[in-house]
C-alpha cells in the first residue's frame, strides 16, 4: 500500500531464560558441527562469553525479575534489504520500565508502522454507469457504494517478557481519483478529485432519468475510442492512523489502490431524413 515501507529492523525484549535458551542452543549447534569453520566457532564461543561468564553472568537470570535482554530482529518481508540488519548493537539489559537508548526499539508505533505494512487493501471496482460503452459527450457516472467500501485495520502486538504493547492501524477510504486514459475528456469534479461523502459513499449511484445532468463523481469524454478502448484509471486514496498502547496514536503515510477498466467510447449515430 503506498510507497512507504516500515522499518527493516528493530529491537524486542526476550527474558534472561529465553535469551539464554537461546545463545546455548546457537552455540552448540555451531561447535558440534564439523562443517562449520573454526572462525565461526571461535566467533560464536566469544560472544557466548560475553553474556555467560565475562560482562554479565549467566546471562543475568538472578536479575530475571528486574530486565530483560533486549535484541534486534530482521523485518522478515525485507530480509534481503541491506537496511534489515542495521540494528547492529549486541543484545543489552534494560531494566523494567527504562527506555531502550537505541533508535527502532520497538514501541506501539513501530508495531503500528508494522501493521502498515500487512493491511490490505480490496480491490474496489468502481461502479459506472454507462458500464464499459459510453457515448461522445454523454456523462458517465460513478461511484462506490458504502456497503463495500469500508475502514480496513490491522492489530499488531507484543507481549514478551513483560512487556505488553499493541496497535492497531487503520486504513479508511476518504476519495476516489478518475484519470480517463485521455486528454480528450472532462471529469467531476474538474479536478478528477471525488471525495468521501457524508453516508461515507462516494459519488451518486446513476438513476433514470439523470442522464442529462452533471454527475458530482463521472467523467464525459469528448472523442471516440475509435477500434480501441481507454484505459480509466480508478485510484482510491486511504487515510491511515493508528492508536496504541497508552493513548498513544498519529498518522501514517495516505495508502493508494488504483484499478484500470477499459472503456469504449462509441459516436452518436445521428439519423438523416
Amino acid at each position: 500500500m503506498g510507497n512507504w515501507t516500515p522499518p527493516a529492523c528493530w529491537y524486542e525484549p526476550v527474558s534472561a531464560a529465553e535469551f539464554k535458551k537461546k545463545v546455548e542452543g546457537e552455540y552448540d549447534e555451531v561447535v558440534n558441527d564439523p562443517q562449520q569453520p573454526n572462525y565461526a566457532k571461535s566467533a560464536t564461543g566469544q560472544f557466548r562469553d560475553i553474556y555467560k561468564d565475562g560482562k554479565y553472568k549467566d546471562y543475568n537470570l538472578d536479575e530475571a525479575g528486574e530486565g530483560n535482554w533486549w535484541v534486534s530482529v530482521q523485518n522478515p518481508n525485507r530480509l534481503d534489504d541491506p537496511a534489515a540488519f542495521t540494528c547492529s548493537e549486541l543484545p543489552f539489559w534494560v531494566l523494567n520500565g527504562d527506555v531502550p537508548p537505541v533508535k527502532n526499539a520497538v514501541t506501539p508505533e513501530v508495531l503500528a508502522e508494522l501493521a502498515y505494512n500487512r493491511i490490505t487493501l480490496p480491490e474496489t471496482k468502481v461502479t459506472l454507469a454507462p458500464r464499459d460503452i459510453t457515448k461522445v459527450n454523454l456523462p458517465t457516472w460513478a461511484w462506490l457504494d458504502k456497503a463495500t467500501f469500508k475502514d480496513v485495520s490491522v492489530t499488531a502486538s507484543l507481549n514478551v517478557a513483560g512487556l505488553n504493547i499493541s496497535a492497531i492501524t487503520t486504513a479508511k477510504p476518504v476519495s476516489l481519483t478518475l484519470e480517463p486514459g485521455t486528454s480528450d475528456a472532462e471529469t467531476y469534479p474538474a479536478s478528477g478529485e471525488c471525495r468521501l461523502n457524508d453516508d461515507d459513499s462516494i459519488g451518486e449511484p446513476y438513476a433514470k432519468g439523470k442522464a442529462t445532468k452533471t454527475p458530482p463523481c463521472g467523467i464525459k469524454y469528448l472523442r471516440s475510442s475509435g477500434d480501441g478502448t481507454y484505459k480509466l484509471r480508478s485510484t482510491i486514496t486511504w487515510e491511515v492512523n493508528w492508536t496504541g498502547t497508552g493513548g498513544a496514536g498519529g498518522n501514517l503515510p495516505d495508502g493508494t489502490f488504483g484499478t484500470t477498466q477499459d472503456i469504449t467510447v462509441q459516436e452518436i449515430q445521428s439519423v438523416n431524413h
